[in-house]
């Protein structure tokens, strides 16, 4: 006689993962890897965890981190260049927590980072809220255009 499975599965696990991958990379702690961003002259160096986090949630690093030749050291570097230091500050801070809070005027350059990356988590939480910035930008000119079309009928009136 088969025995019955039952599936066990947590609601907490994933978020207490990423709740400790993100308290060790503030920490700086098991930091395999080193990302150097560069742009208009500016340079940053960011520590972060090679195959638990930026593999995992990149195709970009995935295929970095696979296809590099065995360094003498424990750490690896990559070089971006043209990505700005909050950009890249940005698309950390989504990997290890999956949410950040951006400007509305960087949504479109955290959707660059994410299609450069190729992070697809964060290229559709950018989508997601590009429609939803431009459903709520549809809806007031709506509503404009409804007010202003009452407001002429009303001045239509005697």
């Amino acid at each position: 006689m088969e025995k019955k499975k039952i599936l066990m599965k947590s609601k907490v696990a994933a978020p207490n993962l990423l709740r400790a991958l993100h308290s060790l990379y503030r920490l700086g702690h098991l930091c395999d890897v080193t990302v150097l961003t560069q742009h208009l002259g500016i340079q940053e160096q960011f520590l972060a965890h090679k195959a638990a986090v930026l593999a995992a949630t990149s195709k970009f690093f995935k295929d970095v981190f696979l296809n590099e030749e065995p360094a003498g050291g424990p750490r690896s570097n990559v070089l971006l260049n043209e990505v700005q230091v909050a950009d890249f500050a940005s698309f950390l801070e989504f990997v290890y927590t999956a949410r950040v809070e951006v400007e509305e005027d960087r949504v479109q350059r955290m959707l660059e980072i994410a299609e450069r990356l190729k992070c697809l988590d964060l290229s559709e939480t950018c989508f997601q809220l590009k429609k939803q910035m431009l459903e709520s930008v549809l809806l007031e000119l709506q509503s404009f255009s409804e007010s202003q079309g009452a407001e002429e009928e009303g001045a239509a009136r005697p």
